[in-house]
């Protein structure tokens, strides 16, 4: 039984991972690390799940990095802490490439590595008062892990100077900065609308669309995208779903994957 984290998948394939440990503001350690990644397993493993929603208990969604357990760290040797920040990794990257869609909900503060997990997610839902922080030059350390992520959401300027500077942006900052999508007061509204939208969508076609996405990012149009994009569309044209989609919306129809959520 986990004992930092709450996975639930409801009805209608809303899987929703809680971070649980409110007493120490969320920070998370190899333990959590880990709940996180069999959470987030069993959700891509998952034949019901369609979305993930990621949220956590008590006033701030994530302080970062547990700082006794860094410290801990310290006393470790090199190889120790390269097994260690691997597990960081893999969180990262599976949260990145997780092949349904991801909303995180953002209350109160989220520094140092919870900025990472905010980055990875595929839409971000934000309070006011929610407060933002790369915050590891402050005691000695680095971003590194959770800098691929971030520097692809907020852009290398922007990046030189939040994470030179460790200074504190609250959530108009990290809309305009592109890590925010939405800023609200209430969560449960335009998430329920969010996920309104998302259900109704081909999970086929959405995972190739994430899959799209990553592909053709920031790189040059050349001739290697054009004709990665061509071959996308004609697979997700022949595809089951893609089929369904069409006859679907010609023949005046709900599409079958609307009848199954």
């Amino acid at each position: 039984m986990a004992k930092y984290t709450k996975l639930d998948i409801n009805d209608q394939g809303v899987a929703t991972l809680t971070l649980n440990r409110p007493d120490v503001h969320n920070a998370f350690d190899d333990v959590m690390i880990a709940e996180l990644l069999q959470a987030l397993k069993e959700v891509e493993e998952s034949a019901s799940a369609r979305v993930l929603v990621l949220r956590s208990e008590g006033k701030n969604f994530s302080a970062g990095a547990d700082l006794k357990w860094m410290r801990s760290m310290a006393d470790k040797n090199y190889q120790q802490n390269v097994d260690d920040a691997g597990e960081l990794g893999l969180l990262m990257e599976r949260l990145d490439l997780l092949s349904k869609p991801s909303i995180a909900l953002v209350q109160g503060a989220a520094f140092g590595g919870a900025v990472g997990l905010a980055a990875c997610c595929d839409i971000v839902l934000a309070q006011p008062r929610s407060s933002f922080c790369l915050s590891e030059v402050k005691i000695g350390l680095i971003p590194a892990v959770i800098s691929p992520y971030v520097v692809r959401t907020i852009g290398e300027r922007q990046s030189r100077r939040y994470m030179l500077t460790a200074e504190r942006f609250f959530a108009d900052k990290a809309q305009e900065l592109g890590l925010v999508n939405e800023v609200v007061e209430d969560f449960e509204e335009p998430l329920n609308k969010l996920l309104e939208a998302l259900l109704a969508n081909s999970p086929q076609a959405v995972d190739a669309c994430k899959q799209l996405i990553r592909n053709v990012g920031s790189r040059p149009v050349d001739k290697d995208v054009r004709e990665h994009t061509i071959k996308a569309i004609a697979e997700i044209r022949v595809s089951e779903q893609g089929q369904e989609g069409l006859s679907a919306f010609l023949e005046k129809r709900p599409a079958a994957w609307l009848k199954q959520s």
